[in-house]
C-alpha cells in the first residue's frame, strides 16, 4: 500500500523524495490499516465471551463514547459519539464491550446510518434485550471542509428496536437520560 501513497504524492503535485515526506507513504499506509482495522476483526473475538447472567432488567444506558469513522463516499473521516441503551432479559455485555463493539464497525469505510443500525443489531442479536437505542451525533468532514463547507453541521441517527421502538415511554426516557 506504500507505493499508492507515494503514487498519489506524485499525482497531486509533490515531491515523495523532499525530508518532510520520505516516510509519507509508510506513515500513512500504517495509519489507513489502523482506520479500517474493523474489517479484519471477527465479532466474537470483539466481544470475547463477555455475556453475564442478569436477574433485574433496568435500562442500561452507556453514553458518549467517542467514535471515529472514514466516510465511504470520500475517504475523509467523520467522528462524533454514541449512545447506547437497552433493557436486558437475562444477559448483559461488559460495558467495555459496547465501545468495541462500536469501534468494530467504525473502522472501515462506512456511513453513519448504517453504523448505527450494525450496532443496535449486534447488540440485539448478542444479547436479546427487551429493546435496545442507539444515538449517534457527528460531524464529517466531507461536508464540513469541502462541498457545503458547514462548519457547524452535526448529522444525527437513531435505531430503536424491540420496546425502544415499540414503547414510547421507553424510548423518551431513553432519549432524556441521554440529553436528546
Amino acid at each position: 500500500m506504500n507505493n499508492l501513497y507515494k503514487d498519489m504524492l506524485v499525482k497531486i503535485g509533490e515531491d515523495p523524495d523532499r525530508e518532510g515526506l520520505l516516510d509519507t507513504p509508510d506513515r500513512a499506509a500504517k495509519a489507513m490499516a489502523f482506520l479500517t482495522k474493523g474489517y479484519h476483526q471477527k465479532l466474537e473475538d470483539v466481544i470475547n465471551n463477555a455475556v453475564f447472567t442478569v436477574e433485574d432488567n433496568h435500562m442500561i444506558i452507556v453514553k458518549d463514547i467517542e467514535l471515529y469513522s472514514l466516510c465511504e463516499h470520500h475517504m475523509l473521516p467523520f467522528f462524533g459519539k454514541c449512545h447506547i441503551g437497552y433493557i436486558p432479559e437475562g444477559k448483559v455485555l461488559g460495558v467495555s464491550k459496547l465501545a468495541r463493539i462500536v469501534d468494530h464497525f467504525a473502522r472501515r469505510l462506512q456511513i453513519q446510518e448504517r453504523l448505527t443500525n450494525q450496532v443496535a443489531t449486534t447488540l440485539m442479536d448478542t444479547v436479546a434485550p427487551e429493546g435496545v437505542g442507539v444515538v449517534i451525533e457527528a460531524q464529517h468532514l466531507c461536508m464540513m471542509m469541502r462541498g457545503v463547507e458547514k462548519q457547524n453541521s452535526c448529522m444525527v441517527t437513531s435505531a430503536m428496536l424491540g420496546s425502544f421502538r415499540s414503547e414510547p415511554s421507553t424510548r423518551n426516557e431513553f432519549l432524556k437520560l441521554i440529553g436528546k
